[in-house]
């Protein structure tokens, strides 16, 4: 299973397109809200998630994946619930992505040490002990880590190709953009 954890103002398109496309892909992920059932999204839209915070079930994931924006890095930063999982993730030795702001938040946590990441410009600074690259999507080992809402469409294929490989990936590229 893959959690997509969603807290007031995240930004849109990098929850929304990344969660369209593992759908799409046939992939099992829930979306979890912090602090309620529906949350509001950095330019207003609200999406009624399929758990609260309060419901995740601490399962070991396939993956734990944070959108960013702002604020919603900065309350997934505070939720405990997000903290725990990142750490249970881990500890499993499960997948780990984040895009746009949100890598910060590894950083903070020291996971990015001798890792190769990316994230939006200007947060450069919070990837501490990162080789920061300039690439929209970077995976090194299990640490998945995206710039920014340009590079949402991006990450969700990288996504699929992790757990369904590239010809699913890229026959899904084909389907979602006329090439």
């Amino acid at each position: 299973m893959i959690y997509m954890f969603i807290a007031e103002g995240f930004e849109e398109i990098e929850a929304l397109c990344p969660l369209d496309l593992i759908r799409r892909a046939g992939l099992d992920i829930k979306t979890v809200g912090i602090g309620g059932e529906y949350v509001t999204g950095a330019h207003g839209i609200t999406v009624k998630t399929d758990m609260t915070d309060a419901e995740y079930p601490c399962d070991t994931a396939d993956m734990i994946f944070l959108p960013g924006g702002m604020p919603g890095t900065l309350n997934l930063a505070a939720s405990n619930a997000v903290i725990g999982a990142i750490k249970k993730a881990l500890d499993d030795g499960s997948y780990i992505a984040a895009i746009c702001a949100a890598p910060s938040i590894l950083g903070d946590m020291g996971i990015l040490n001798g890792k190769k990441a990316v994230c939006y410009p200007g947060f450069e600074d919070r990837l501490t002990g990162a080789e920061v690259l300039n690439e929209k999507v970077v995976l090194d080992g299990k640490i998945l880590t995206a710039k920014g809402m340009g590079a949402a469409l991006d990450m969700g294929l990288r996504i699929v190709e992790i757990f369904r490989g590239a010809d699913a990936a890229v026959a899904l590229r084909h389907a979602v953009i006329a090439d």
